[in-house]
């Protein structure tokens, strides 16, 4: 879960090393550093913190090499300390290596390299890394066959980047965690990072590598092969994201502005999917009949993703289509029986999520149809899933996913219409008056946005110590997205659930100071409802969250309207009202919204 950028180029590579760490710095900032050729050899500077502080550090000898690495980190194997920071260095200094991902035999490894001589100055597993290159390059073997070496040794995930004393060149190779190269062909710059905004604002042009690749930069080109030098092909391919959406623009958080793109990041998930009688479904692969020999569909995913699954799972269900959700990091070891009539869909933002990887390959292994559906073209779900489909949100750079969670909601509704209709011959909707209310969908976004009373609410509640979100049916898995948001970045405890279960335990822990937000969706709403005074006889201040003139308001404390939507779509709309009180309470309360503690935007480790 750590940012990886490389560079050669022409000119000074630091500044560009530097803009890319803090386009990456959403997968990772307790420490950060860099390395660069500079023709007296490699020099590093690295430190805890943020980026923004190596900046104000930054030694004015590193401004002239033309090649460089960089790395900003989210710590697994050690504290985040000035020794931990990548890049990591062998003793002399000859070697400089970034590295994402977990390496499993790293402690067998260090035991085998200290006992040979070699001295280790951090906590951390990529330290073994440099000093295994050393040890190749001491027994005389040339830079390549060094770092090829040293790679073939490693157990576990990475993405490893590294830079050899006395050559302008990067070696780097994957396995199980993301590395893309970046091609600017027109300044002869060449990129290497572990995702795509890192360099977007200098080029579009990439390609993703895939497990067992190794790549070698030079000034003049690149040259992908396998680890024993095989050469292997990989496409060039345009990433259409403006380099523009992956700023903040006028906005003081990421996570803001990423709200307010949700009409936009709407439109382009919807755009091309309705007919143009606006009464059928025309997903990209899937035309009617795509699913006829489905039995039951398997959601995994994990964190926002999974609330997203939990929203496809439930409105396949109430289409009479046996579907579940599961937890991709539970899948693993609990996974139910599958066979080629079961359709495993893997939810993952950013298509490198380790654990549902992971279930999407044991998927894979036991014979289950499997489509991912995600944010990211190229990444390695959309690889390893038989098909795919894209929720075409854009960039996301928030911590706490929000764009996303709307757009894989949208498009795991419209699978599963196309589902329902294969598999019981009807779509589970009135598709003549659902798919124009599905058009509407970013104008109805677009009016809460305007008109939200988040904020002020927001500020109200915001010393409570407890909060709780509350929905039936589709607005179960909203109210479990919405206390996750808030739980995120504001640091306060709050918690999701169906509502019927309040009164099943949790009521308990209802107090005068416990808001608890609820959720209407013009589904069964009166059992919520009374779920609701439950916790309002106990004192509770109750947030309907729901259309204006509802029941709901007549005992409610406070309201935040949604407009009066079909159920499937009513739950959407709601999120938003949750993502902005989320985002409003964590600032009040000062919190690092784009950054928060212990957290990174891709898990990338199991």
């Amino acid at each position: 879960m750590c940012g990886i950028i490389g560079r050669v180029g022409s000119d000074d590579a630091i500044d560009t090393l530097l803009t890319g760490l803090e386009n990456l710095e959403y997968r990772g900032y307790d420490s950060a550093g860099v390395a660069v050729q500079n023709g007296s050899g490699i020099k590093v500077q690295k430190r805890s913190g943020k980026v923004s502080e190596l900046k104000e550090t930054i030694d004015s000898r590193l401004a002239d090499g033309q090649v460089g690495i960089g790395h900003t980190r989210w710590s697994t194997h050690g504290p985040p300390t000035d020794e931990n920071a990548h890049p990591h260095t062998d003793s002399t200094t000859d070697v400089a290596v970034v590295h994402n991902g977990i390496i499993e035999n790293y402690a067998e490894l260090r035991s085998c390299l200290t006992a040979r001589g070699h001295e280790f100055t951090s906590d951390t597993d990529t330290e073994v890394i440099p000093h295994l290159i050393q040890h190749y390059l001491d027994s005389g073997w040339d830079n390549e066959t060094a770092f090829r070496m040293a790679i073939s040794e490693l157990e576990g995930s990475y993405a490893v980047a590294a830079m050899l004393s006395g050559e302008h060149v990067l070696y780097a190779a994957r396995k199980g965690s993301p590395l893309v190269v970046g091609v600017d062909e027109g300044t002869d710059g060449y990129f290497i990072a572990s995702d795509v905004p890192a360099f977007l604002e200098f080029t579009d042009t990439v390609t993703y590598l895939e497990d067992g690749d190794v790549v070698v930069v030079r000034p003049n080109g690149v040259e992908i092969t396998d680890l024993e030098g095989r050469d292997v092909s990989r496409d060039l391919e345009t990433v259409d994201w403006d380099p523009e959406q992956a700023g903040k623009g006028s906005f003081d958080h990421y996570m803001l502005k990423e709200i307010f793109e949700q009409p936009t990041s709407l439109t382009q998930t919807i755009e091309g999917r309705i007919g143009r009688s606006a009464s059928e479904i025309t997903l990209e692969d899937f035309p009617p009949g795509s699913f006829t020999d489905v039995d039951r569909v398997l959601f995994v995913a994990c964190g926002t993703s999974y609330h997203a699954g939990v929203y496809g799972a439930l409105a396949l269900n109430q289409a009479g289509v046996h579907a579940q959700a599961l937890l991709a990091n539970e899948y693993s070891v609990a996974a139910p029986p599958v066979d080629g009539r079961t359709l495993v869909v893997a939810v993952t933002q950013s298509g490198e999520t380790a654990d549902t990887l992971g279930a999407l390959r044991r998927a894979n292994e036991a014979g289950a149809r499997t489509v991912t559906v995600t944010n990211v073209v190229g990444s390695t779900a959309v690889r390893e899933a038989d098909e795919s489909l894209l929720i075409r949100a854009g960039p996301e750079i928030g911590v706490a996913a929000t764009k996303t969670f709307s757009s894989q909601a949208v498009v795991l509704t419209l699978l599963g219409q196309r589902i329902a209709a294969d598999v019981t011959g009807d779509p589970s909707a009135d598709l003549d008056s659902f798919l124009p209310s599905l058009s509407n969908l970013p104008d109805h976004v677009e009016y809460v946005l305007e008109e939200s009373d988040a904020e002020r609410i927001a500020r109200r509640y915001r010393e409570s110590p407890s909060y709780f979100f509350i929905g039936r049916g589709l607005g179960y898995p909203v109210a479990l997205e919405g206390a996750l948001k808030f739980k995120e970045i504001t640091y306060e405890h709050a918690e999701g659930f169906a509502s019927g279960e309040l009164k099943h335990g949790p009521l308990a822990l209802v107090t005068p100071e416990t808001p608890v937000f609820a959720v209407f969706t013009g589904e069964e709403d009166e059992q919520t409802l009374k779920n609701a005074a439950e916790a309002g006889t106990r004192g509770a201040p109750i947030v309907a969250v729901c259309p204006d003139g509802h029941p709901a308001l007549e005992t409610a404390d406070a309201h935040l309207e949604i407009p009066d939507l079909d159920p499937t779509l009513a739950g959407l709309v709601a999120n938003v009202q949750l993502q902005l009180v989320s985002y409003y309470a964590a600032d009040a309360l000062g919190r690092p919204i784009d950054k928060p503690r212990n957290l990174a935007k891709s898990v990338t480790v199991e």
